[in-house]
């Protein structure tokens, strides 16, 4: 995935701990509330607090239908130190 820093304020925000964040949301449907669908929400949050994805969260409460049956959240930091790793031997081919 490559993204696009156009703005500093974007490089300032994945810096602040911002990244991706992925939940899958288990909702029951309204008429049916034995059958649970599924909804996937991405945006860029921060963790451990997740403030957008509860605004959302408290969003669906509030507003729809559909009871929250259970919600699995991922996060990828997009910025991470670049990993390093010394090799024990260097070989040349002629």
């Amino acid at each position: 995935m490559a993204l696009l820093l156009d703005d500093l304020s974007d490089r300032v925000t994945l810096l602040s701990g911002y990244g991706l964040t992925t939940a899958e949301i288990l909702y029951r449907l309204p008429d049916h509330p034995s059958i649970l669908q599924s909804y996937v929400w991405q945006d860029y949050d921060v963790t451990p607090s997740f403030p957008a994805l509860n605004k959302f969260l408290s969003f669906w409460r509030d507003t729809l239908d559909g009871a929250l049956h259970a919600v699995r959240v991922n996060h990828a930091h997009l910025l991470k130190p670049c990993e390093l790793r010394l090799i024990g031997a260097e070989f040349q081919l002629h």
